[in-house]
């Protein structure tokens, strides 16, 4: 018994000195390389693409993994920017996820001032830096298994279109998460932190509504405003707050209202989101939506359709991979301004009501918590209801700035944006160190993942059969 105690004890020892070896090894890499994954991060925060037409920023990333020995697929899932880069054979197969995607009308110059950039779009949620980071931890860990011999997959997701898109969703459905044990992500911010996931579940849809054309003032009697339809759907929906779950989220643009105001227009567009913490409400509520869209239809003359634009699961939280990430977080630490970061950061700060940057929040890392609150919704839901995921942020922001905002899209123009980008690298990177390192996390993950999930469970994609909305963007 004393021998097996002691054959034991050395076995975790030799894990533990091989796991800090590869830990310097993995963190002295990044630490070299960071200067050319800025460049990269700045590079595709200049291209700016919207969700489904990123073929600039993809492309980048396909070949920046490519040249680092990845078999690339691209193209999958029935979506052009989308694809996976691969290094290694056979199980454990751990993911990474990397987004790059913009927002529309968030152009923005690299200054501490409002001022437009002359582009469509802004990288407002930092998806240029969510990119990059993601494709710097999944090179990293494949020189460190390839150095080491370690066996296993290290698995980059390229997935398009998170703001609206729902582009995972089709990667989840088209069943390329089957084969994976752990997916690790994590998301530009305000500050470092890895606490247990939470998101609203989402259904959005275009509704569109077709009329008659008239002269308004000569000839209104023949016309049928496309826009009265819409704006009666909206009256109606508002009314519907009231009953509703409190929680609940329903919101909403008007994309298009008609040229002129002396002709009736004969088409209209209003574009909704309805979000919940649980999909089942969602689900109820967007059907009442689509019942106040035919009424608004038919009292006003008006012929309806709609399409489904993006839909997604709530966020299923997995605290064992959680504290593993924590634990790595805390390690690598937050982000330390320089001079003239916080000079920048300081005018940042002005702009939202603030006298100056809360630097001490950008250099350390929150306290962990079991219970998260969603706030946004965000489709790598739809990855956590398929094998067991765990995220983390880091503040590439200026602390107080909030995501989808102008202070968001010119900070993470700049070097702060680059050192929170290095601190989410180096993160992942560990814990996916970690999780080749120590098999019996990973099963521990996945009995955690089976009875949160339900043994019921069935997976049903809130958008539907549809094919992906490759042009909800134009």
């Amino acid at each position: 018994m004393k021998k097996i105690t002691l054959l034991i004890v050395l076995a975790c020892l030799q894990i533990s000195i091989f796991a800090q070896k590869g830990d310097e090894a993995i963190l002295k890499e990044l630490e070299k390389n960071k200067e050319a994954y800025g460049v990269i991060a700045q590079q595709i925060w200049d291209y700016a693409e919207m969700g489904y037409l990123e073929e600039q920023s993809t492309a980048l990333l396909q070949k920046t993994l490519s040249d680092e020995g990845f078999a690339i697929k691209s193209g999958v899932a029935g979506i052009p920017t989308a694809f996976t880069a691969e290094y290694g054979s056979g199980a454990p197969v751990i993911a990474i996820l990397g987004e790059f995607d913009a927002l529309p009308g968030l152009s923005q110059e690299r200054v501490a001032e409002k001022k437009s950039a002359g582009k469509a779009a802004g990288h407002a949620c930092g998806h240029h830096l969510f990119g990059t980071a993601s494709t710097a931890a999944a090179i990293a860990v494949k020189n460190w298994m390839k150095k080491n011999k370690v066996k296993g997959t290290i698995r980059f997701y390229g997935t398009p279109a998170e703001e609206g898109g729902s582009g995972k969703v089709y990667m989840v459905r088209e069943g390329l998460f089957n084969d994976v044990d752990a997916v690790l992500h994590w998301h530009p911010g305000d500050r470092n932190q890895s606490n247990a996931g939470a998101a609203l579940a989402n259904k959005s849809a275009k509704f569109r509504f077709y009329g008659v054309s008239a002269h308004a003032a000569g000839a209104p009697h023949k016309g049928r405003s496309a826009l009265d339809g819409v704006e009666g759907m909206n009256m109606m929906v508002n009314m519907m707050r009231e009953h509703i779950p409190q929680d609940a989220r329903i919101h909403y643009v008007i994309t298009e209202g008609g040229k002129a105001p002396n002709v009736v227009p004969n088409f209209a567009e209003v574009y909704y989101y309805a979000r919940h913490t649980r999909r089942d409400v969602v689900i109820d509520i967007f059907d009442r939506i689509v019942k106040a869209a035919e009424g608004a239809a038919l009292g006003t003359g008006t012929t309806m359709d709609y399409e489904m634009i993006g839909g997604t699961h709530e966020l299923l939280p997995n605290l064992t991979l959680q504290k593993v990430m924590y634990d790595q977080l805390v390690s690598v630490g937050g982000v330390n301004y320089s001079a003239e970061e916080k000079a920048f950061a300081d005018k940042i700060a002005k702009t939202l009501g603030q006298d100056k940057a809360n630097a001490k929040k950008a250099s350390s890392v929150q306290a962990y918590k079991e219970v998260g609150t969603p706030r946004g919704s965000t489709d790598v839901g739809d990855v956590s209801f398929a094998v067991p995921t765990v995220g983390m942020s880091a503040a590439t922001w200026v602390p107080g700035t909030p995501a989808h905002s102008w202070q968001a899209v010119a900070t993470g123009g700049t070097s702060i944006g680059n050192k929170g980008m290095m601190v989410a690298a180096k993160t992942l990177a560990l814990t996916a160190e970690k999780l080749f390192s120590d098999p019996s996390i990973i099963v521990k993950a996945k009995e955690e993942f089976k009875e949160r999930r339900g043994a019921d469970f069935k997976y049903t994609p809130l958008l539907g059969d549809r094919a992906p909305a490759l042009d909800y963007r134009k």
